[in-house]
């Protein structure tokens, strides 16, 4: 991995130090946080796999590359990352709107599986921050700080990431009027467990006999069948894990344990405190001090 990348040179160049600048990706995630301004120039994040390391379960990749390009070359050495299920969406958008998979109870959020960044700050210079391993990683952790800032505090060129074994086994199971606590404590290899009031799904990830075991567990709660993965509405709120459940009139999908609840409607605005407010915007001061940088969007208007 080369610090003189002329992929990234380039993109900083482009980018520049005046003048309102955005990022577009696919724009799975492009509600987000709000708009962006229309003044702002559009432009694209570098894609491209650049170094990957299975043995040591790592790899680097440009921030414009999609998710699908990325699983599917990992793939061909039975690994994957955290990242979610939205196969057209890019790394960086990604990472942008800290937008976790719909496994998260069992992969973590994604800001978990970043280990090194590379981005464009106002200044039109690259920045790195992390460390090519856990190892390596000392001081302020700069990459927690990026991941869900949308963009505002600097735009992602490369990310250095965890990536996992594939499960040999992953299966979800769906039933009806079970008690979702309850499968929550038994199903050890869940990855995912989705409800919608009524209906339960459970995605088992592991090997062969973990899955079994806990499909066992799973039959003394009720009566399971073969599934495939529920679609998620639109629009993510986020609520406390134990306050799951509708957030308006319409249909709603929980992630159990997780404390996200998809449904068909925007989240209601948030009045933060004052000291919230302080402080985002004295990191927003020190990072970006004339606002160029996707103007218009808001962390405080809200993430996944």
């Amino acid at each position: 991995m080369s610090d003189t990348d002329p992929h990234i040179a380039e993109f900083a160049s482009l980018v520049g130090p005046t003048d309102p600048v955005a990022i577009e990706g696919s724009r799975s995630h492009w509600y987000i946080g709000g708009l962006v301004d229309p003044t702002a120039r559009l432009l694209r994040a570098p894609d491209g796999i650049v170094e990957y390391q299975p043995e040591e379960m790592t790899v680097t990749v440009r921030a414009g590359t999609s998710i699908s390009t990325l699983h599917e070359y990992l793939a061909e050495s039975g690994q994957r990352t955290a990242l979610g299920e939205a196969a057209e969406a890019t790394i960086g958008g990604v990472l942008a709107v800290g937008a976790s998979s719909v496994d998260r109870l069992g992969r973590g959020h994604v800001r978990d599986s970043v280990l090194r960044i590379r981005y464009v700050g106002a200044d039109g210079q690259v920045v790195s921050a992390g460390g090519g391993t856990v190892k390596n990683v000392s001081g302020f952790d700069l990459c927690r700080l990026m991941v869900g800032s949308i963009g505002t505090l600097g735009l992602f060129a490369e990310v250095t990431l965890r990536t996992r074994p594939i499960a040999p086994v992953e299966t979800w199971f769906s039933a009806r009027d079970v008690n979702f606590s309850s499968v929550l404590n038994s199903a050890s290899v869940a990855h995912s467990i989705l409800w919608d009031g009524k209906t339960t799904w459970v995605h088992l990830c592991g090997i062969g006999v973990d899955v079994e075991v806990a499909l066992s567990a799973l039959d003394a709660l009720g009566n399971w069948s073969d599934t495939t993965h529920p679609v998620l509405p639109p629009y993510a709120h986020s609520v406390h894990p134990a306050d799951i459940g509708p957030v308006d009139d319409g249909p709603f999908l929980a992630e159990v344990g997780v404390g996200t609840v998809h449904a068909h409607s925007e989240a209601r605005p948030r009045t933060p405190s004052k000291s919230v407010v302080a402080l985002n915007r004295a990191i927003k001061q020190r990072f970006d001090p004339n606002g160029r940088l996707n103007p218009g969007r808001d962390v405080l208007q809200g993430t996944p």
